[in-house]
């Protein structure tokens, strides 16, 4: 019998169609996005395949967890950058202090947690660089988050959708925002 969230998480079956998240000892439990919220990380990751190939890291659109050092919080970005030897925690998640970049495209569901809660929580984890894309925002965004100083991302910079955004270390690659463009 599961006594904490994190356990209970961890006896879940697959439920297929939803995203199923431990954010501060909350299970979350949230349908996958639209289309459109599923092609923008589709879209990312067929940006970043050409850099990921020449440098021999692995990219994946949604359905991979990234467990968060420290918490254990078990999140599932909507694109997640990583060396092939990429830390685990246990068979099927992905080590945060292991991944190289996460991205999030935030939905009617998530605007706070994107905004708010998983910006902290990835710094925390040591993730060296969070990207949010945010076609909801009042200027549809696309805003990187790096320089992890104390657990905290002290480098923030936002563009209006259809401008570049350059990704810093280590992923160091400048982004042509116009492909979030619905």
């Amino acid at each position: 019998m599961p006594r904490t969230v994190r356990e209970l998480f961890d006896a879940l079956p697959p439920l297929p169609g939803f995203r199923v998240e431990v954010i501060e000892g909350k299970l979350i439990v949230s349908p996958m996005g639209n289309p459109e919220h599923t092609w923008m990380a589709v879209d990312l990751h067929n940006a970043l395949l050409p850099l990921s190939i020449e440098r021999g890291w692995r990219g994946a659109p949604g359905g991979l967890n990234v467990c968060i050092q420290g918490p254990r919080d078990s999140f599932v970005p909507d694109y997640v950058l990583t060396p092939p030897d990429c830390h685990r925690w246990g068979a099927g998640e992905l080590l945060s202090s292991g991944v190289i970049m996460v991205a999030e495209v935030v939905s009617p569901s998530s605007v706070r947690i994107d905004r708010e809660d998983k910006v902290r929580l990835y710094a925390l984890g040591q993730v060296p660089v969070y990207l949010l894309i945010d076609p909801l925002a009042k200027e549809p965004s696309a805003t990187v988050h790096s320089d992890i100083k104390k657990d905290i991302y002290d480098t923030i910079f936002t563009v209006p959708l259809g401008k570049p955004l350059y990704l810093p270390d280590p992923v160091d690659f400048e982004l042509d925002t116009s492909i979030f463009m619905v």
